[in-house]
């Protein structure tokens, strides 16, 4: 039984802190690999400001640099926009596998505002990775008051497989300060970058 955790978002940029809670959630969780989804567009984020999905999916390339972290735009394949579809089809079309849904805390504080949240939070187990200044607004946010009586020590971090979903779990890690947002203030053409890479390795 293959072990999969997907971390999901817009990657606008990636960078460091993907690839930190990336490292985190194969040592805690022991998987075999994660999968970065690489989304066309948030549905909860503008797209005004928002770097072409070639361009983010290079970024994640780029950023990745671990043979067991796989960047991926596989919702273009699969046709799905919000993650309780895309879950569903990945659970479909991998039915040897095991799915864990990797969430940095901030995350977690905007989870009620996906679409069928509870759907989807009961379709797959959830890992929480504090990010700074997050984990305490992500215990108290929303979704968590829900999902809270669901909720499994860290210390069964290693079982995750046997849980059903929901289950939450919450790993208060070291934390990296960066952020796309202020990635994207100190460069905000940093998308020209990996585009002129690509352009340069096309034949």
């Amino acid at each position: 039984m293959k072990r999969i955790g997907l971390l999901g978002g817009s990657f606008n940029p990636a960078h460091a802190a993907h690839r930190h809670i990336s490292l985190e959630a194969m040592r805690l969780l022991g998987l075999d690999e994660v999968w970065w989804l690489v989304s066309p567009q948030n549905p909860l984020k503008p797209q005004a400001g928002m770097a072409s999905l070639e361009a983010r999916l290079a970024s994640a390339q780029a950023a990745a640099r671990h043979p067991r972290i796989l960047p991926t735009a596989i919702e273009v394949e699969l046709g799905t926009r919000f993650a309780v579809d895309t879950v569903a089809a990945l659970q479909r079309s991998h039915p040897g596998t095991r799915f864990i849904w990797l969430a940095g805390a901030d995350i977690l504080t905007e989870l009620h505002r996906w679409h069928r949240w509870r759907a989807f939070a009961s379709q797959i187990p959830i890992a929480v990775f504090a990010r700074p200044g997050y984990l305490g607004a992500a215990l108290t946010a929303p979704a968590m008051a829900w999902l809270r009586r669901w909720r499994r020590p860290a210390s069964q971090a290693g079982r995750w497989t046997a849980f059903g979903a929901p289950a939450i779990l919450v790993f208060n890690i070291r934390t990296s300060p960066l952020s796309a947002t202020s990635l994207r203030k100190s460069d905000p053409a940093w998308y020209r970058r990996h585009i002129n890479t690509l352009e340069k390795a096309r034949p």
